[in-house]
């Protein structure tokens, strides 16, 4: 029987990776779209027992004209696309249009291509963000509950380069209204499901050599719990929902060939979580942080009362998502978080 095939796009990131793990360990071939020769050599040593599965296309530019072209041309057997490549990134100095026409084209240029060379695509999975479902000015929320059929409200006209984190989820939210529009205009043989996680936390997949080198969520769960003190206050809260990355990885997989979810998005969370009891999972089950992690009240919510909900009903019926207990998450991600710590003070003191 012919291997299924699949064009992964950002296969190096954090996400991405554990996506990659999902779909090779599922048995499907894989041709994944990095953006340099050195990105795919770090994979293929992180995959190091797949070369029979996994293949390399460099795409230094994802919001190039044409970025994808070459590749679906070149291999029209592919079937299933996924697109997880969107930059995250609220360094100050940033333009709005900095975060809108990479996650904008980027998204535009992978369906594009689909639609014209994909000849045997079936369906491309977009993985989204809840940055496209949330309200960013109001995340208390009034104890709303957000579901899959929520939008983020935020328009142009609010947006402000000062605000790097606004411009980024008005840069989801543009980026998914434009595939989902794209899906409305154009003729194309395929159809379309986004998936919307909130804060993914959990053990990175890929390799990095230095905590500076981390993804956003993971660097800053490094920063405000382990490079803490008992008596450092807790972090602000923010996006008070989470899901562990390997689940994401595996309704990604799911998200493939379920039937249900056709043209569909989804809320894909395990439900709310707070920071002081990621504090308390983290003082609980490693031992050695207890003297680094910020106390807090234990056991207490250190959500305000009126705190917004969320419901991954829709992805747990239509696309098996299962979830792991919260302590799992952050039990792995801490244990793997001193052993990078370690490596690095190792290193710089060798």
């Amino acid at each position: 029987m012919t291997a299924i095939k699949v064009l992964l796009t950002g296969a190096n990131g954090f996400i991405g990776s554990h996506i990659l793990d999902a779909l090779l360990r599922h048995g499907l071939q894989v041709t994944a779209v990095v953006r340099s020769e050195l990105k795919a050599t770090q994979v293929r040593r992180d995959f190091p027992a797949t070369e029979d599965q996994l293949n390399f296309v460099i795409v230094p530019d994802i919001s190039a004209p044409g970025a994808y072209t070459k590749i679906l041309k070149a291999d029209p057997s592919v079937q299933y696309i996924i697109h997880t490549a969107s930059p995250l990134n609220y360094s100050l100095g940033k333009t709005v249009e900095d975060f809108v026409n990479p996650a904008v084209r980027g998204t535009r240029e992978i369906l594009e291509a689909a639609a014209q060379y994909g000849c045997n695509v079936q369906r491309v999975v977009v993985t989204g963000s809840f940055a496209a479902i949330g309200n960013p000015e109001d995340m208390q929320g009034g104890g709303k509950v957000y579901t899959s059929q929520d939008w983020n409200p935020v328009t142009a006209e609010k947006l402000d380069a000062r605000n790097p984190r606004l411009a980024y989820w008005f840069s989801k939210t543009l980026a998914e209204r434009a595939a989902w529009a794209f899906m409305d205009e154009c003729k194309r043989s395929f159809d379309l499901v986004v998936l919307n996680p909130p804060m993914v936390y959990g053990p990175l997949r890929h390799t990095v050599e230095s905590l500076e080198e981390l993804n956003v969520t993971t660097y800053n769960i490094w920063r405000d719990f382990l490079n803490a003190s008992p008596d450092h206050p807790l972090p602000h809260e923010w996006v008070h929902a989470d899901i562990d990355v390997r689940d994401l990885a595996e309704t990604h997989y799911n998200a493939l060939f379920s039937q249900a979810a056709s043209n569909k998005r989804y809320l894909v969370t395990r439900g709310r979580i707070c920071n002081q009891e990621i504090a308390d999972i983290l003082r609980e089950t490693i031992p050695e942080l207890r003297d680094r992690v910020p106390v807090g009240e234990p056991g207490v919510s250190s959500l305000p009362r009126d705190a917004f909900d969320v419901d991954g009903g829709a992805a747990m019926e239509d696309l098996q998502l299962t979830v792991r207990p919260a302590a799992d998450t952050f039990r792995d991600l801490g244990k793997q978080l001193l052993l990078l710590e370690a490596k690095c003070l190792s290193e710089h003191w060798a």
